[in-house]
């Protein structure tokens, strides 16, 4: 369960650089302050240029705070899919104090002998989720704080990613002014998000058609158990309509969401409109159907290559079908093609939160609702990773600022230090669902 406090989320995009303010009250989500601002030095999900990236978080980050009339200090920023690795690990301490009482610190120190293994020096450890501890035998426990035993056993996952990228993030982040509170990575907040308990539990499969890319995620027994990147998404449909009608990329992209179909049949071929052709003094006429197989074409190849990853892990055999969400998934026609070419339930998820109500805001909604749902033993485990130490006293969060009403520097009770005079602040987070990357 969430708690009450503030939240802001960052998607850094292939097309755009997605923020938003969420304020949670007795768990309830309400999103007080948006900013999307078009990307620049993204290519495919990846980082290509600092600088140009820097200015679109700036650009995002400032509609946020002027919507929600709080200065932003820290965010929880999503981490794609690319090259994600997940291991289990295991580890063992002997409860240390006399009483034998386990504490904060032996939840740290296990999760740190979990740590213990050999990382390539081209990859990076994002997080360590805890799925479950025993205590002197005893198995199934999901936070032993405050019991009473000798040898303290934890078992979870290790997720590492290319360190390459997330320099990359981090250092964008951090050049534009912020703070990095959390690295979320975007397919488990995706997936843990968007799906009911039973889809998660019996078997869903979430695809994320980007603008850059399409992730292909698979949750089943309420794990996260496969993850498959394609580096083509929506943006490739506007370039294949702008080099086959030979206009330009933006005027494609006003034909995409104009007139754009991805499912012919339902389309006419009688229904023209004009097109501002290059090299041409008129516009040209061009029917809705050889649009909607302009679209078709690319949008079957992404659709293709995930179900071939799909099929040789049997995971279109799960009875919670297709889920689809991303910004080129609001494409017209786009779920009665998908659920041609998979052969099973197919529907698009799209946000219910008022004037967020499209697919492209869900990856930074799942951010902000993630995060807030983070809880204090995943941020013990965190401490490992990071060398972050819980908090022993609630820190206040925000202060007054002569152009905002209030600083947002993080959720409530966090462990984030701003600079020497504010470095006791900090946060506890809450965690759910515990993931592997290996689909059985």
């Amino acid at each position: 369960m969430a708690k009450t406090g503030m939240y802001v989320g960052l998607d850094i995009g292939t097309t755009s650089v997605k923020v938003i303010v969420a304020e949670y009250v007795d768990s309830q989500m309400n999103i007080i302050g948006v900013g999307n601002a078009k990307s620049e030095g993204i290519n495919r999900g990846i980082v290509v240029d600092i600088d140009k990236t820097v200015q679109a978080i700036q650009r995002a980050v400032g509609q946020a705070e002027e919507k929600a009339g709080i200065k932003i200090r820290q965010v929880s920023v999503g981490v794609p899919a690319n090259l994600l690795e997940v291991e289990d690990c295991q580890g063992m301490i002997a409860v240390s104090g006399e009483s034998k009482e386990i504490s904060n610190e032996d939840v740290r120190n296990v999760a740190s002998a979990a740590l213990v293994r050999s990382v390539p020096p081209e990859r990076q450890i994002i997080s360590i989720q805890p799925q479950e501890f025993t205590v002197d035998g005893f198995e199934g426990i999901k936070d032993p704080r405050g019991m009473i035993g000798v040898r303290l056993e934890m078992f979870g996952h290790v997720f590492t990613g290319p360190k390459t990228i997330i320099h990359n993030i981090r250092k964008c982040v951090e050049k534009a002014g912020l703070v990095v509170a959390e690295m979320v990575i975007a397919p488990l907040a995706l997936t843990e998000t968007i799906l009911s308990d039973g889809e998660k539990d019996f078997g869903t499969i979430v695809i994320d058609v980007g603008g850059g890319q399409t992730t292909t995620a698979v949750m089943h027994d309420k794990q996260l158990k496969f993850t498959h990147v394609n580096q083509e998404g929506g943006e490739f449909v506007t370039k294949d309509i702008s080099t086959v009608l030979n206009t330009s990329f933006n005027n494609a992209e006003a034909l995409k969401i104009n007139y754009g179909d991805a499912y012919p049949a339902r389309t006419s071929a009688s229904e023209e409109f004009p097109v501002d052709v290059i090299g041409k003094s008129e516009p040209v006429k061009i029917d809705e159907r050889y649009l909607s197989e302009i679209i078709e074409a690319r949008m079957e190849q992404i659709f293709n290559k995930s179900k071939e990853v799909l099929e040789e892990i049997d995971a279109l055999e799960l009875p919670g079908g297709v889920v689809l969400t991303g910004g080129a998934a609001s494409i017209p026609g786009i779920v009665d093609l998908a659920q041609e070419i998979f052969g099973v339930t197919v529907k698009l998820y799209v946000p219910n939160h008022m004037g967020l109500r499209n697919p492209v805001f869900t990856n930074v909604i799942s951010i902000v609702d993630y995060s807030a749902n983070l809880n204090e033993v995943y941020q013990l485990a965190k401490g490992a990773v990071t060398g972050e130490v819980m908090p022993t006293e609630q820190s206040v969060v925000y202060q007054q600022e002569t152009n905002y009403e209030t600083t947002y520097d993080g959720p409530q009770e966090s462990p984030l230090a701003q600079d020497e005079e504010t470095s006791d602040e900090g946060f506890v987070n809450k965690v759910k669902g515990f993931f592997s990357n290996i689909f059985e």
